[in-house]
Formats: C-alpha cells, structure tokens, sequence
C-alpha cells in the first residue's frame, strides 16, 4: 500500500487548482465580450472519470455549485463512450442540470495513454443566445422565447470544431462576432487544462495521480465533517420574496427550512410558490448552487471545494416549484430567484450565528442589457453587465459599498470600454447618498449608473428590489430600495418596473439606483465618529445623521458636538 508524502500531497492539489485558474486565465484573455474578458462572468474545473469535482477556479461562485449538477448530467445522457478523444460537447439545457441558457458549459475528455482520466469543463455567460429581446433576458413566459436550446451537441470532433453545428447556433445569436469569439476561448481553454493535467500524469504517473484524488477527496470530507460538527444542531427557518415576477405584482414566495444534525445539513425549500409562466424560476442546479454557496461561508476560509465538500450539501427542492422548475417553464431569471434564497438562508441562521452571518444584501443579479443595429457597420451588437449594491453589515464591520453579492462575483464593466464600443454614455455613476440600511454598523450604500444612449437601442431590466429594500439585523434597519428609471428629452422621469424592456431613443437615458445592505444592530449604538466621518464623506446627509442616528454634528467645526447628541439619542431611547 502507498503512503501519502504530505508535501506531495500539498504540490498535486495546488497544481491540479492552478490547472484550472490557467483555464480561467486563457478563456478571459481570449474572449471577445466585455462580459467575459472584463467582468469574468465564467468559471472553469476538473471532473475526474467518476465525474468528481477535484478542483475549480474561483471566479464565479454561482456557477461553481451549478457545475456539479450539469456536468455529470451532460456526459451520462451523451454517453461516456460517445466522447472521445479531441471532442468537446455544448449544452445549455437548464432542465439537463443547468441554468439560464447564457450560461454555456463546453466539457472535454481528458485521456493519458489511452486511459480517461476525467475531464474538463468551462462555462461562460454569453452576451446573448437569441430570444426575445437583445442580450437575451427579458420577461418571457417559456423557455422556447428565451434563446437558443443547446442539448448535448458535439461542437468539436477530434480536434476540429463542426462547422455545421457551430453556423447552426450562430444563426440563432445576434452577437455573432462576440459569441463565436467567446466560444472559441472556451475551447482554448479546455485545451488549456488538458495540458496542465497531461503535465501532472507525465510527471507523477497514473497510480499516483489516482491516489492522491483520493486522497485529496478524502481529506476534504474529513474537514468538512469536522467543520459541521461546529454548527449549532436544529432547525431554522425563512421566509422572503422577489418582488415579483415580471408579468405581475404578485410577489413570489420563497421558504427555506435548515436542519442541522451531527454531521449533516439539509436545506429544504418546500412550501416556495409553484413556478411561474415567468422569468423567475429556478432550476435545481441554481437551488443547490445558493445552498453549497451559503454553506461554504459557514466554514473555514481556507477549506478545498471538490467532492468531499459538495457530498455534505443535501437540497430538497421539489419539483415545479420556483425552486425546481420543470420544462418549459422560463429560467432567465433564475440567478435572481438564487441569490434571494441566498440572504434567506443567511437569515434563518442569523439568530443562533450572529457573528458569521451578515444583513441582507441587494441580494439580485441586476441585469442591465440593450442591443441594436450599429449604424456604421450594420452589425448587431449586444451588451449586458450586472449592478452591484450595497452589502449588509455583520457584527464588527460596515457592509462595503457598492459591491457584487454574495455568489456574484462579476466585476465593473469600466466606462471607457463600455463607451468605446458601444452607442452610450455613462452619465452618472457614483455612491448613492442615505442608501444604507442604518445601525450600529451600517449596510453598504447602493450605486447610481445612468446610460444615455446615442442611437436607437432596446434596453432590458432584469432585476428586482424595487418594492423591498434588504432586511437588517437585530435592531439595524432595512437599506433602501432600487430605482429603475427613464428620463426622455423634455419629460418627466418616470419609474420602471425591475423586469422591463423598452425601445429607446437618442438622448433616451436609464437609471439604475440600486438597493443599500441592511444594517447591523440599533443605529444610536453607533460610533458618532463613524456617522460624523460618513457625513463628511457625503454618504449621509446632516439630516440623515441626527435623525436616524442620534448626532448632532456642528457643521461649523466638522465636529461632533457630543453634549446635544446626549441628549438626542437620550430623548429617543425614552
């Protein structure tokens, strides 16, 4: 029997994780969308030959636990003997484990001396699959109107893309250039990471490369296991919403039970309404994905994610629920059905975890996205990016400002690019002022990102937040809600509804204003040196300040006068 060298054990599992950070290096380097290139919307792993996650590249925690559930599915229903060497199979089937159908899963066998070895995979958002309206999101009330359905096809056989395939789904996509430029980087890089893992077999061997998976697999339960063992048995409960679902104002609910035993956890989503004929149903894999996400906060930060992490992560989610939604229900909107259950489950646990658990978030995916013709070229372009927010606060610290939530973890789309390539001009993007939820430790404050636009386009939100701001937590108010806004030539602004598409017009403006994060216990325990230095800062007002927490600052001196904000926080205490 071999033994385990601790050292070697540390090189095979960090070089098996940088395999997969080299595939994320070559897709964004080689990506043609400012989706992909510049904000990172992708992730990248390896899958051994029992379809085991081993390691993946943490770009986008979201799409990381939905792997789990659509790459295994993807290679079973094609048949592991149906992928050979040099082939790489497409899908985006959001009832065959996965998600929205931007999100594109390319895998690839990976085979050493004749022998499967596992395999690789990379998923990227793509700026738009057809459908409906430019960008391909937008309330639609079945599947078939969202985009181009991509089963399981084999795009590339033995090293060469299928041309016919490949003309196929490109026909269906206005984005033709950046879409076929996106999927060329997911191919490169596959072939990324089947070099680097070819490179740890040539160098270890296949027994040894076999034993330590194992190993590293079997490591990951253990500290798992010991990393549960911590959290407090029993059982939790939530009860939130999206706002809505597009089509009416009827709120969608959502319910999440947490039953915490020795050595186990499961979350439960029964009682969430049924799915609906609209754009906010979640498939399975996005429902586990919020589950294993919510679950890995809870543990320590230096914990590997594979298998041995995501055996422990139990969902029941059943079946035609917004949870779970089956065919041909629409799933556009399924990330921010996602992330909602995300805060819910952070807040069923808040009470018996205080110290690890934060206040709501702007908890949304927040999309923004538009397209037309360009009039110089005649080619169709298409744009999307999603908005951050305000984060919540936690039990020693302010929530960030303006920041990606929780699983999302995009970045900005810069201005210059986006103005450079686009028919736009970003007006206003800055802070929102007296958008955190207040408390002794403040929520993050929410961003403002106005768009004119230079030509006719058609723009889409995908979003939510606009009739409930993010809850707060033990005595911390709720942050703001978002505002969704059109301001034409010589009008009034008029307000939005957070899941619209509109036709737009030269000198036609959208407001993004999006929610601030809940705050952390009662606003008059705060610090008045922080509501004095927030003032100063201009991220609350005078008003904001005396009125919400109890300090008087004299504007004069830029100071604290502590003797009336005594007496204030006195008179509102009794």
């Amino acid at each position: 029997m071999q033994t385990i060298n601790a050292i070697k054990f540390e090189v095979i599992r960090n070089a098996l994780i940088q395999a997969t950070e080299e595939m994320a290096i070559t897709l964004r380097r080689s990506a043609y969308s400012t989706n992909v290139k510049t904000r990172q919307d992708f992730s990248c792993a390896f899958f051994d030959s029992e379809l085991r996650c081993i390691s993946q590249a943490f770009t986008q925690p979201v799409h990381l636990g939905s792997f789990i559930k659509h790459i295994p599915e993807i290679v079973n229903q094609y048949g592991v003997e149906n992928i050979l060497e040099g082939d790489m199979i497409l899908s985006n089937d959001p009832y065959g484990g996965g998600v929205h159908l931007n999100d594109i899963s390319l895998i690839s066998p990976v085979y050493f001396k004749e022998y499967l070895v596992g395999y690789v995979a990379c998923l990227a958002h793509h700026v738009d699959v057809g459908g409906g309206a430019p960008a391909s999101v937008g309330a639609f009330k079945e599947i078939f109107q969202e985009g181009v359905i991509i089963p399981r096809v084999k795009l590339v056989k033995k090293g060469k893309i299928d041309k016919d395939i490949f003309d196929l789904i490109l026909e269906q996509i206005r984005s033709k250039h950046e879409t076929s430029g996106d999927i060329r980087a997911q191919i490169g890089s596959n072939l990324t990471g089947e070099k680097r893992i070819l490179e740890i077999l040539h160098k270890y061997g296949l027994d040894e490369f076999n034993l330590y998976i194992e190993e590293i697999i079997k490591y990951t339960e253990r500290r798992t296991k010991n990393e549960l063992s911590k959290l407090p048995i029993g059982k939790y409960f939530a009860e939130g919403f999206v706002d809505n679902d597009g089509f009416t104002d009827k709120k969608v609910i959502l319910k999440v039970e947490i039953i915490i035993d020795k050595n186990k956890i499961t979350f439960n989503t029964s009682g969430s309404d049924l799915q609906r004929q609209a754009p906010v149903n979640s498939t399975f894999a996005q429902t586990f994905s919020a589950c294993a996400y919510a679950l890995r906060c809870l543990m320590d930060k230096d914990l590997p994610v594979n298998h041995g992490f995501y055996k422990y992560v139990n969902v029941i989610a059943p079946e035609g629920t917004v949870t779970n939604c089956v065919h041909p229900a629409p799933v556009v909107g399924g990330w921010e059905t996602h992330v909602r259950l995300n805060d819910l489950i952070f807040l069923a646990l808040s009470k018996s975890m205080p110290d690890l658990i934060c206040a709501g978030t702007k908890s949304m995916q927040c999309h923004s996205g538009f397209g037309g013709i360009n009039e110089y070229t005649g080619d169709y372009y298409c744009f999307l990016e999603t908005l951050a927010g305000g984060y919540g606060a936690r039990s020693t610290s302010d929530g960030p400002d303006a920041v990606q939530a929780h699983g999302q973890n995009t970045e900005n789309a810069p201005i210059e690019e986006t103005e450079s390539n686009y028919p736009v001009q970003i007006t206003k993007y800055e802070l929102i002022p007296n958008s955190e939820g207040p408390g002794k430790f403040r929520g993050g404050l929410g961003l403002r990102r106005d768009y004119m636009f230079t030509d006719e386009t058609t723009f889409t939100i995908l979003a939510d937040r606009d009739k409930d701001g993010p809850h707060g937590l033990f005595g911390g108010k709720k942050g703001s809600v978002s505002v969704y806004a059109l301001k034409r030539k010589n009008k009034q602004e008029i307000t939005l509804s957070s899941k619209k598409t509109i036709q737009l017009y030269s000198g036609d403006v959208i407001s993004y204003r999006t929610s601030g994060g809940g705050g952390f216990g009662s606003p008059f325990k705060r610090d008045p040196i922080k509501v004095l230095s927030d003032y100063l800062q201009q991220k609350i007002s005078y008003e904001r300040a005396r009125n919400i927490y109890g300090v008087h600052i004299d504007k004069s001196q830029k100071l604290v006068d502590y003797k009336k904000t005594y007496k204030l926080r006195n008179l509102r205490l009794n």
